[in-house]
């Protein structure tokens, strides 16, 4: 199974981390309100950022690691200032 760690941004400007193994189905979920809790009143949302993880395990630690850095870290990971394939 092929599964991303994706950044989402809210209608309100919120930032949210997510992972999925089908990402078209998990954003059309996400904008229909039957996504995440947090997203649910925060539609629509635009897809920022997609990283390729090898498994869910993998996926879950990136996930983790993208909640963990502050805002202005999320938008240089967005903006493309840094690799994170490669900072590891």
């Amino acid at each position: 199974m092929n599964w991303q760690c994706y950044l989402l941004q809210c209608a309100d400007g919120t930032l949210y981390c997510g992972i999925s193994n089908d990402l078209d189905k998990r954003l059309a979920a996400h904008n229909a309100g039957e996504g995440a809790k947090y997203t649910r009143g925060r539609t629509p949302v635009k897809l920022l950022h997609v990283e390729q993880c090898s498994d869910k395990s993998a996926a879950l630690r990136r996930e983790l690691e993208i909640k963990n850095l502050s805002r202005a870290a999320k938008l240089l990971l967005v903006a493309g200032s840094v690799n994170c394939r490669e900072s590891r």
